[in-house]
């Protein structure tokens, strides 16, 4: 891991930029980290837009979490900023543009096209952060997952055992092969579901919090489209992560 910026928020938060084999990465950690009393660690899922472009949203989730004495890092995701396109992916958004518009269903074989190399690329890169990330001193588990593209979340929650807890945003659309390695998950699950969001299938998303294997698993669903998310939303994936990161 290479560190290459640094600097303090308000209330004492450590924001630091990193390259990990030329992925970029964020990460925050609050005043009260410490050798001694390290910080539990949220890997913070980004939405596929660049993390520049989501700079103001995913900072705003860290200094919740500083608050309430988590550490958080993100990684730019594979395709994302100025990393190279995924074969495909262009010509994958376009037939889903043409779906959508046209009001048809979204065909499986578009939606693997799309999902499937960002989720194959990317949980290598953010198991290799999270050794990387748990070495810091000041960083330390448990640790929890929060955010999307929620296949991603999926499987790194069935593949990764050091994930103790997730916090997931049912956004986005999801392959078949997703929802049965849903059925691996055991760790506790709060889902969030915006129920009017124009870029998402909603049975799609009940369909997939059903087929999640974990005991304990909450769906949490508002009303408002896909960026409506309520402030108090967030509040409580935290809430959440304090009973399960402590």
């Amino acid at each position: 891991m290479h560190l290459t910026a640094e600097q303090r928020l308000d209330g004492g938060v450590v924001e630091r930029s990193f390259t990990l084999d030329g992925v970029p990465g964020i990460l925050w950690t609050p005043s009260c980290a410490s050798p001694s009393a390290p910080a539990p660690l949220i890997l913070m899922g980004p939405p596929p837009i660049g993390l520049g472009t989501a700079y103001p949203r995913l900072v705003g989730r860290a200094r919740q979490s500083a608050a309430e004495g988590f550490a958080t890092a993100t990684l730019e995701l594979p395709g994302s900023g100025d990393r190279p396109r995924l074969p495909g992916a262009e010509q994958a958004r376009a037939d889903l543009r043409r779906a959508v518009e046209a009001g048809e269903p979204v065909a499986g074989g578009i939606v693997d096209a799309l999902v499937l190399p960002l989720v194959e690329n990317a949980v290598p890169e953010w198991r290799a952060a999270l050794d990387a990330l748990l070495a810091l001193p000041g960083i330390g588990g448990p640790v929890g997952y929060s955010g999307g593209v929620i296949s991603l979340g999926t499987r790194l929650a069935a593949v990764e055992p050091r994930i103790s807890a997730a916090v997931l945003f049912a956004g986005s659309h999801v392959p078949r092969v997703i929802f049965e390695e849903a059925r691996h998950v055991t760790v506790p699950l709060h889902v969030l579901l915006q129920w009017d969001d124009e870029g998402n299938d909603r049975q799609a998303a009940l369909d997939l919090f059903d087929a999640f294997g974990s005991a304990e698993k909450t769906l949490h669903a508002n009303m408002g489209g896909h960026t409506g998310v309520p402030r108090f939303a967030g509040e409580e994936a935290n809430r959440f992560f304090a009973r399960h990161l402590r």
